[in-house]
């Protein structure tokens, strides 16, 4: 399968905000971002979103543009960071952030989604996306869960900018799970 994941656009948020599943507009830049992204891409049979506005909105752009509809899939939204979301990362916690680095995988010290809750629901929509290529418009934490999920050692540490798109290796690739 061709899998094609893609950064949401530019969100309207200040710097350093710690945001997940908060439901944020996009930036003023949108316009100007979603035609470079749709300049961009390859060719695709699907395209699938997370419901959140910052991907949704791109998603329909992009669908529209290629004679495709785009499929809302929850299991594409960002991670919930609980408590955390809107606070700047200077602004967390010290020790929250602390037990969350000592514990990566199942820390929730914010109350939300911990890793490995994120990394399973990546899993269950990685096992459910279309044979033929699709494009997936999602968040940076699933495109990293993802990557992770797909052998990439580099996985949790990737940087994607946004309105980026990330080839996905094939199903084949190992499996790594903690």
């Amino acid at each position: 399968m061709a899998l094609t994941l893609l950064r949401h656009t530019t969100p309207a948020v200040a710097p350093g905000t710690c945001y997940g599943r908060t439901d944020l507009a996009l930036a003023e830049s949108f316009e100007a971002e979603a035609e470079a992204v749709l300049a961009d891409l390859p060719e695709v049979a699907h395209v699938l979103t997370s419901p959140l506005t910052r991907c949704h909105r791109l998603a329909e752009r992009i669908a529209a543009a290629r004679g495709l509809s785009a499929e809302i899939v929850p299991l594409w939204t960002e991670m919930d960071f609980g408590r955390w979301e809107g606070v700047a990362w200077s602004e967390l916690p010290r020790d929250e952030l602390d037990a969350w680095a000592a514990d990566f995988y199942h820390a929730r010290p914010h109350g939300g989604e911990s890793v490995a809750e994120l990394r399973d629901r990546v899993a269950a929509a990685l096992d459910q996306a279309p044979a033929a290529p699709a494009l997936v418009v999602t968040h940076m934490g699933a495109i990293k869960a993802a990557l992770h999920l797909r052998g990439r050692a580099d996985g949790w540490e990737h940087t994607v900018p946004f309105g980026t798109p990330v080839p996905l290796p094939p199903q084949g690739s190992p499996q790594v799970r903690r």
